[in-house]
């Protein structure tokens, strides 16, 4: 679930609203970052460089410390010597890398659709425009 959450994250960016007021050149600077090889690499490789940091954390201490105050807790079963990737089931040293080829791969994904809603922004303008003065026509007559 996490790495499909992870892989999501350009989509997210992709899908959060623009402005109304928002120029076409900063539709234009996220359709050109979104496709920009470089920007995809730069997002992928932050992406695994954390997930493969937070995989090596040593949590031992962390559930000794919850043993502690609950000494039923699984935690009491956690080695002292555990990392984050042992205990979440990610000990593959490849899991990080792979992440972060999903994320590269979404963030293409999210250039393309980027590409579209900019291409179509346009034409999606002024069926809203349509739309609205047919409805403030239905209304107007509505009321008569």
């Amino acid at each position: 679930m996490t790495r499909l959450t992870l892989a999501a994250l350009p989509l997210l960016a992709l899908a959060a609203p623009f402005p109304a007021a928002a120029a076409d050149g900063q539709m234009q600077s996220a359709v050109a970052t979104l496709n920009d090889p470089a920007a995809q690499d730069r997002m992928a490789d932050t992406v695994t460089a954390l997930v493969g940091a937070l995989m090596q954390l040593n949590v031992g201490p962390l559930a000794e410390a919850v043993a502690r105050v609950d000494p039923e807790s699984d935690a009491a079963y956690i080695p002292r010597d555990a990392t984050l990737g042992e205990v979440a089931g990610h000990d593959d040293p490849y899991y990080a890398a792979r992440l972060g080829d999903d994320v590269r791969a979404s963030t293409r994904m999210a250039g393309h659709a980027a590409s579209a809603l900019a291409a179509y922004a346009p034409v999606l303008k002024d069926m809203a425009r349509d739309m609205a003065a047919q409805w403030e026509r239905e209304r107007d007559a509505a009321r008569r």
